[in-house]
């Protein structure tokens, strides 16, 4: 085909709907991406768009729909943990392979100061994107409900809390967290502790709830001095560290709640003349860079980063086209539930690694 439609211009969204045998509302489904659209059905409308040559005006298609075709990945956090975790660039890889295929541009924001937070909600205001993905909130953060008065479709990495009222993605993180401690105790380890996570982040307080539960259904009694509580940074894996072993000089085994963390710890025990795995068993959460690099490999519970990255900005999409029903893939193995009112909730599974340092 040469490129133009019956009418001797580009071809239309309607002649390609016509070729297809299909309504134009399904074309359009094809061309943003949508997987609510049969194998079929897909293969029939992209063997049109290629005979007829049709080339989407995406400019004069997003105005119309009072679109950008582009959304926010906005992390709540200072630029330093940005890079220092590697947490935030596999979300970020993983939201990029969801967006490859598509036309939608992708803006990053951190917003970790008050300053940075301001100068987000005025941008915001301005609808300048058509959704925002949100990583890494604290409890109390009001940048949730600002979205919400906004009305811009929006989904969540690491729920609030157990009633999160946007749709979100999350790993199973109290299942991870128990899975590593009935590790360290099948290692005969007894005198286990942990270095939790802020208690202001959910995923933290699952984690750490994970920990209570397997010590619980294996008989042991739960101290409170074997708990530390640090900020996810390696600053705060090395304090926590401390105050375990001045409490606790008996420890044998420690669950940090990242790799991180993890890391820290590892100096403060190397510091204290203890043995990384033979006096003290070390396990992290992540399975990051980090967890593979130190010396020895640390065991760690891995995320499906990517893939939630992938299944956030899927979501995403999907909600933006206006089908709220949520992803039709929650990925490998993973489940759907949902919160109040319909609002989906991903739950992806871990996986516990061991390497030398159990």
């Amino acid at each position: 085909m040469n490129g133009f439609g019956r009418s001797g211009g580009r071809p239309t969204l309607e002649e390609v709907a016509a070729r297809a045998g299909v309504g134009r509302g399904t074309v359009s489904r094809v061309i943003n991406g949508s997987s609510k659209v049969s194998e079929h059905t897909r293969a029939a409308v992209e063997a049109a768009v290629a005979e007829l040559g049709y080339v989407p005006n995406r400019a004069a298609r997003a105005l119309a729909a009072n679109r950008t075709d582009a959304i926010a990945l906005v992390i709540p956090e200072p630029e330093a943990r940005f890079f220092a975790e590697p947490y935030f660039s596999d979300v970020v890889r993983g939201v990029g392979a969801a967006l490859a295929e598509t036309d939608v541009q992708l803006v990053l924001t951190l917003a970790g100061s008050a300053r940075e937070r301001r100068r987000l909600a005025q941008y915001l205001s301005g609808h300048r994107v058509d959704g925002v993905l949100l990583v890494s909130v604290h409890a109390g953060d009001p940048l949730p409900e600002l979205l919400a008065e906004l009305g811009i479709p929006t989904v969540i990495s690491g729920r609030r809390s157990a009633a999160e009222s946007l749709p979100s993605v999350d790993s199973d993180n109290l299942a991870g967290a128990a899975e590593a401690v009935r590790h360290l105790l099948g290692r005969g380890r007894r005198v286990i502790a942990t270095i939790a996570g802020p208690p202001d982040v959910y995923g933290a307080q699952c984690r750490l709830d994970g920990y209570r539960e397997a010590l619980a259904a294996a008989g042991h009694r739960v101290e409170e001095e074997l708990i530390a509580v640090g900020d996810f940074t390696e600053d705060g894996g090395r304090r926590a560290m401390r105050e375990l072993l001045e409490r606790r000089p008996a420890i044998d085994a420690v669950f940090a709640a990242s790799d991180v963390m993890a890391a820290g710890a590892r100096w403060e025990l190397r510091a204290a003349g203890r043995r990384i795995p033979e006096e003290v068993a070390l396990v992290g959460f992540d399975d990051s860079v980090v967890a593979r690099h130190m010396d020895p490999p640390l065991t760690s519970v891995r995320q499906p980063i990517e893939e939630m990255g992938r299944t956030m900005a899927r979501l995403l999409l999907e909600r933006i086209a206006g089908e709220a029903a949520g992803p039709a893939e929650p990925g490998a193995q993973g489940r759907t539930a949902e919160h109040g009112e319909g609002v989906p909730a991903v739950i992806l599974p871990n996986r516990l690694v061991v390497r030398e340092s159990s």
